[in-house]
């Protein structure tokens, strides 16, 4: 009996312990799931349900719940466990890194493109990186693959099959190839015509960097190391935006790369031996053409008289430059919203955010917390079912209600995002397949 009770005694010194640790785990998984639970919700409420592009699709019936994924993703809050079970908590946050797949250890994880219900077109590209027309090659975003250290060797590797094929009929009458795009495919791709030592013209319609640059400020874009042609390993394990962007300015001067930026590809025809293309600027004859352009597309425009004036910009880069000026946002998602704050947060700045739309479902729910309290401190003006009429040089017009507003104006910056170059490619007779969570 003595025996009896010190053995109790004994395991209740163990027990306790244990059952307060399990306590303390539910406890904390219980507090992460509710968390999980309201973003998820949140997100859902403003409409925030569709993944741009490449993007985790998980099966309930092999997952176990055990977050390798969550802790794998380099992005807050993309992933999260519900009911025991991985799942898309903030899908629109997703840029396709593929590390949950990578850490899933039950194969739970699959990558695709679209939804049940919302399609995403992605051309037809062979092995090779060739299209459906011989002699136009597509790397990177445009074809799928947003993950840079990917697209970084898809670039590389569409300059080696499209070399292959050239062959000996390359002619001194026309270039190589013609890159278009300096993201990080289009880059890695020019890098890898210098080495080749073909003749070459790189175009970029905006900035270096691609979509990258679109990105907002500390967002994490790398997550495993990649090589550059000439340049040797990007030995980047987690970088963010602004570190690869100032690498690749670095690297495009140690190579000695010209890129011919502000320059946009309006056509591309076939003519004897290759293609003819077209842009704003200037027209090229090449033997081949790599689409490395992104899924972005060319920015949205307002089509309004005055838009064509240098104040007019697409994205913004530096807050800074509007510090003292009156400033008109134009847009409804996040990225007009982040603007109009981080414009608005400059002294002595005069903000007006323009959105066509009733209210702001699009955007997420802290950005428009924060708009509301900065319209509320004054510092920023919001005008709900506008349209920007005109743009003069010291002024803007506006619409609202049949009430005509005109500003004072030093800067326009518009968020109204991309055209998708779907129409682009199927005008060349590019074969486009919409995908409907699929690979």
């Amino acid at each position: 009996m003595i025996f009896f009770g010190e053995f109790m005694q004994g395991l209740s010194l163990y027990i306790f312990p244990a059952g307060l640790i399990l306590a303390c785990y539910v406890f904390t998984r219980m507090k992460r799931e509710k968390r999980c639970l309201a973003i998820q919700q949140e997100e859902r409420a403003a409409g925030l349900i569709e993944p741009a592009s490449l993007h985790p699709s998980i099966d309930p019936g092999f997952c176990v719940g055990c977050a390798a994924c969550v802790t794998a993703c380099p992005e807050n809050n993309v992933l999260g466990i519900i009911h025991g079970k991985a799942a898309l908590i903030a899908p629109t946050h997703c840029i396709g890194h593929g590390a949950c797949a990578a850490a899933c250890p039950m194969d739970a994880i699959t990558l695709v493109f679209g939804t049940a219900t919302r399609g995403v077109d992605i051309p037809h590209i062979n092995p090779d990186f060739e299209t459906n027309i011989a002699g136009i090659y597509i790397a990177g975003e445009l074809g799928g693959m947003g993950l840079i250290r990917n697209a970084v060797t898809q670039g590389k590797q569409a300059v080696e099959s499209l070399h292959k094929a050239i062959g000996n009929t390359r002619g001194r009458d026309r270039l190589d190839v013609v890159i278009v795009g300096a993201g990080p495919a289009g880059f890695a791709a020019s890098l890898a015509a210098k080495e080749r030592g073909l003749r070459f013209v790189t175009l970029e319609q905006e900035a270096l960097g691609g979509a990258v640059a679109h990105y907002p400020r500390g967002k994490i874009v790398m997550t495993a190391p990649a090589h550059l042609p000439l340049v040797g390993k990007m030995d980047f394990k987690e970088t963010r935006k602004e570190n690869l962007l100032i690498f690749l300015k670095k690297a495009e001067r140690t190579a000695g790369l010209a890129i011919n930026y502000q320059e946009r590809v309006e056509a591309i025809e076939p003519v004897q031996g290759g293609f003819r293309l077209k842009t704003q600027k200037a027209v090229y004859e090449t033997s081949t053409v790599l689409l490395a352009i992104g899924r972005r597309g060319t920015p949205r425009k307002l089509g309004v008289p005055g838009e064509g004036h240098s104040k007019v910009v697409y994205r913004l880069i530096d807050p800074e430059q509007y510090r003292g000026k009156h400033v008109l946002v134009v847009g409804g998602g996040d990225s007009a919203l982040e603007a109009a704050l981080s414009i608005a947060g400059q002294p002595h700045t005069k903000v007006t955010l323009s959105y066509r739309g009733d209210s702001f479902g699009r955007a997420r729910q802290k950005n428009r917390e924060n708009v509301h309290r900065m319209q509320m401190t004054g510092a920023l003006s919001v005008l709900l079912a506008s349209h920007v009429k005109s743009i003069a040089d010291t002024t803007v017009e506006l619409e609202q209600g049949g009430r005509k507003i005109t500003l004072p104006n030093e800067g326009v910056i518009v968020c109204a995002g991309g055209v998708l170059p779907t129409a682009f490619l199927k005008k060349i007779g590019i074969m486009v397949e919409t995908k409907y969570g699929s690979r």
